[in-house]
């Protein structure tokens, strides 16, 4: 299972301490991220993280494409609902993506521990149940 990380610039703290928190479950998993996220992340938990560009300069496109590709299971991208960003209408090309392809999205922190805890007791193997009824 790969499991993508964006952050906005006033998010990326609490994805920081999000990760912290779940090193020992995200570990489990492949992990990428848009470059700012990714470096920060793997900096303060060691966790691997395959680097992608920075959001800005193309980060969400390359994961949005992986997300086409079925090659991303699950989104985490932490966004500051507050601030408007030139990068909005990429986010929603990206969250698009992921109703058409069925990959669960959590974009706050309440939303991603709920999907953690999930994934943590294995109540989340949408893949399967996805191919199972096809």
């Amino acid at each position: 299972m790969t499991i993508a990380l964006i952050a906005h610039d006033a998010k990326k703290e609490l994805m920081v301490q999000f990760c912290i928190a779940y090193c020992g479950i995200l570990s489990k998993y492949n992990l990428v991220a848009t470059g700012a996220t990714g470096k920060v992340v793997s900096e303060a938990t060691g966790l691997e993280i395959t680097s992608f560009l920075s959001g800005s300069q193309g980060g969400s496109q390359q994961i949005a494409s992986r997300i086409g590709c079925d090659e991303i299971d699950l989104l985490l991208m932490f966004r500051d609902p507050i601030t408007a960003k030139p990068s909005e209408p990429n986010e929603q090309v990206l969250l698009r993506l992921c109703d058409i392809h069925n990959i669960p999205v959590a974009t706050n922190i309440a939303t991603a521990e709920m999907i953690i805890h999930g994934l943590e007791r294995g109540d989340l193997d949408w893949r399967e149940i996805m191919k199972a009824s096809k």
